[in-house]
């Protein structure tokens, strides 16, 4: 049995990938060696190594692969474009965080065929179901494990495979379920064999015990018993039975059970596997906010030094970054630019050893990828440390590769009471630097009270380092008027104070804070900073002393309506956790609708005083961790397993910010069963995240990060819910998943 079918292996394109191919592995201009790949017979996953290593190769699963990009599309190829034509080259290019690999084909046909055939066999593994899946990820480990590739496996070398599986489990009732499997008394397992123990083994008694409360015969659910356990568990309100019909008809295996309206066990695990059994509300996946109002209303998902993929002191500037950030549905990015030694400008962490791109490119890139995850605006963040003469090159080349994309007016030619809409926006390109004068009139062209950001948090908690001599010379800096009058909704100012905003900020005008003022001013003037954001943009970054690139929590910032919070990209953990989970709703569109008390410019919400609030309503929140499915191993050590424990984390104003945890279960990754219940009180729901964490129990030392999954407390569906895993770069890790029971009652 190949889950796969025979269709896909047909196909001439990944009949030449199984055939294998040399194709040289390109790492820099000098680094070029040739390598031999192949599509194993799995058709997932792509085998290499080098003529000479001896034994050493790799592999990798197309399950790891986000795209296939033709020609010179990578920094790395368009450095050697006139060594190799760019009908040769192709890159691939990997989810999350991982490096991309840049190949040289032989020949334009060989290169047309990988591409193609790399197209297909993604698209085959986007499109398999749960089951598939599951059938696709037990298939790939019985081929790892079947060392002498007979298609066998005895109970011996089936032992070892469980331990790879992160199974560890009673070797008589292993031995019980492999003698059951092996019909023909064979002593070995073949694949379609191993399936059927696989099941035995997974046969899952939390999902059976539910089942059995609700199936009259303990067999199936009828129609009935299926509406009575939506309506009941899964609190759907009043389920029609048409919903339960299309349940049984999308989720059971069965074709009789399927005639009989009925759903089996199977179907039943396959439904709460499914998105729908997810603990996120599918249609809240979806776009579906108020996109009119201004752009002040919306929490805007926001990158910090976005040219960078690793640390900002000797970190690498790559245009790879940009990409990254763009498709993560990012929508305001960072460009910090300097003047470059042949008239170009240039794009790197000032005064460090990071390495410089072409402002040129960024531009090129953006216009490229702008538009990809989302199709609402992107603003430009310009940190501009150039002369002049550069500047006006800049304009240039904002206006000329941008063209009509580029926001170079207002809207409707009137000068804006408040600003437009991220509807009204979509598609465009808005520059946000210092201007010369307003919308209103012009002025003359020095500029004196304006700093950068880096002027405005003297303390060593600026964005770039300083460096004291050329600082001095640029405190009464130049504007170019050409790069001046490209800037129209996000005219950079220096913030004074509150009050001062209130009688004097026009609504085009927006200021940086860095995160210690930003955390200050929300702990001494909580609601002014509220009403303030409601009707100025404001950004906040991470403090100077950062050079490792960490983060801060950026839930701070958003408690007080600070829209743009700008991150690391690069940098996974907490911090950009909670930023994919904020922005996994509205179909993560890089845009989110603040809550209505954070709208209302005479709001008097205060994140330190919740309760105060108008309509404040607590709620209690209560999940019952029941088990885990297939979590990955940590410790690739032989022989060792994972002590799993489960961590719910708060998230939201500080009265809310909470932390529980189950017991920790002695060598289980498989199907650790904890049925713990934590219970937490929630005071601005509307604000609040849950970010679900798996650790591997250490005592002698930190415990290993397994997975996570982070969504607003809004999108929670309650009820009997999978939460499928992420990885700590934000990517799925199929088919890992704990199981959970959520309730929310208010609290009276």
């Amino acid at each position: 049995m190949n889950p796969e079918g025979s269709r896909i292996q047909d196909d001439p394109d990944v009949k030449r990938m199984m055939a294998g191919s040399t194709l040289r592995k390109v790492k820099s201009r000098s680094w070029k060696k040739q390598r031999h790949f192949r599509l194993l017979e799995d058709g997932l996953t792509i085998w290499y190594k080098s003529r000479w290593a001896g034994k050493g190769h790799s592999t990798f699963s197309v399950m790891e692969i986000e795209a296939v990009r033709e020609g010179h599309q990578s920094e790395v190829l368009l450095s050697i474009a006139e060594e190799f034509p760019a009908d040769l080259c192709f890159t691939l290019v990997f989810h999350g965080r991982q490096g991309n690999l840049d190949l040289v084909a032989d020949s334009p046909e060989e290169a047309q065929s990988w591409i193609q055939g790399v197209r297909k066999l993604i698209h085959k593994a986007q499109t398999m179901d749960e089951q598939e899946r599951l059938d696709q990820w037990v298939w790939d480990w019985f081929q790892k494990a079947d060392k002498n590739k007979d298609g066998k496996m005895n109970f011996k070398e089936v032992k070892t495979l469980l331990k790879m599986m992160n199974v560890d489990m009673n070797e008589e009732h292993a031995f019980h379920l492999f003698t059951m499997a092996d019909k023909s008394d064979s002593g070995s397992l073949e694949i379609e064999q191993f399936v059927h123990f696989y099941k035995m083994l997974t046969q899952r008694d939390e999902v059976w015990k539910v089942f059995q409360e609700y199936s009259g015969d303990g067999e199936r659910l009828m129609l009935e018993e299926l509406e009575l356990f939506l309506r009941e568990e899964q609190h759907e309100g009043e389920p029609s039975a048409q919903h339960a019909k299309e349940l049984i008809a999308h989720y059971e295996p069965s074709e009789t059970a399927v005639k009989q309206g009925a759903m089996s066990l199977d179907g039943f695990q396959m439904y709460l596997c499914s998105p729908e059994g997810s603990i996120f509300k599918p249609e809240l996946q979806e776009l579906h906010q108020d996109m009119s109002q201004p752009l002040t209303h919306y929490f805007i998902s926001s990158s910090h030094n976005t040219y960078l993929l690793e640390d900002q002191l000797r970190g690498q500037s790559s245009l790879e970054a940009y990409i990254q950030a763009l498709k993560r549905g990012c929508r305001c990015v960072e460009v910090d630019c300097w003047d470059g030694g042949d008239g170009e400008p240039v794009v790197y962490h000032g005064h460090t050893l990071t390495s410089k791109i072409l402002f040129k490119d960024v531009i090129l890139t953006l216009k490229e990828y702008a538009f990809r995850a989302s199709d609402f605006p992107v603003i430009v963040s310009l940190e501009n440390h150039c002369g002049v003469e550069q500047q006006t090159i800049m304009a240039q080349h904002l206006s000329q590769i941008l063209g009509d994309t580029l926001l170079t007016t207002t809207l409707d030619g009137q000068i804006p009471q408040q600003l437009p809409s991220p509807q009204e926006l979509r598609g465009k390109i808005l520059l946000k630097a210092k201007k010369i004068g307003g919308l209103e009139e012009c002025l003359d062209d020095t500029l004196t009270d304006e700093g950068s950001d880096e002027d405005e948090m003297a303390n060593g908690d600026a964005e770039s380092p300083e460096n004291p001599a050329t600082d001095k010379k640029n405190k009464k800096s130049k504007l170019s008027r050409e790069l001046s009058d490209l800037v129209v909704y996000c005219k950079s100012v220096h913030f004074h104070d509150f009050e001062h905003a209130r009688s004097h900020a026009k609504c085009y005008e927006m200021s940086s804070f860095s995160e210690s003022k930003a955390k200050r001013l929300s702990k001494e003037a909580g609601t002014e900073f509220v009403q303030y954001n409601t009707r100025q943009l404001s950004r906040t970054y991470p403090g100077g002393l950062r050079t490792d690139s960490s983060n801060y929590n950026p839930q701070d910032m958003w408690d007080v309506g600070c829209q743009i919070v700008a991150l690391n990209f690069q940098t996974a953990g907490m911090e950009m956790d909670l930023n994919d989970g904020l922005f996994r709703q509205n179909g993560c569109c890089g845009y989110i609708l603040k809550p209505d008390f954070m709208r209302d410019g005479n709001t008097q919400f205060s994140p330190e005083r919740p309760k105060e609030r108008h309509g404040h309503q607590p709620l209690r929140l209560s999940i019952q961790v029941i088990s885990g499915q297939q979590l990955p191993k940590v410790n690739q050590k032989e022989g060792s397993i994972v002590d799993p424990l489960v961590r719910v984390e708060l998230y939201g104003v500080p009265q809310d910010q909470a932390k529980e945890e189950t017991s920790y279960i002695n060598n289980n990754g498989f199907n650790p069963v904890w049925n713990e219940t934590l219970h937490f009180v929630i005071h601005t729901p509307e604000l609040a995240l849950v970010r679900f964490v798996v650790e591997d129990y250490d005592k002698a030392s930190r415990n290993d990060f397994i997975g996570q999954f982070t969504l607003p407390f809004m999108c929670i569906q309650t009820g009997y819910r999978h939460i499928h895993l992420l990885s700590k770069d934000g990517t799925a890790i199929p088919p890992s998943s704990l199981f959970v029971n959520v309730s929310i009652t208010e609290l009276t």
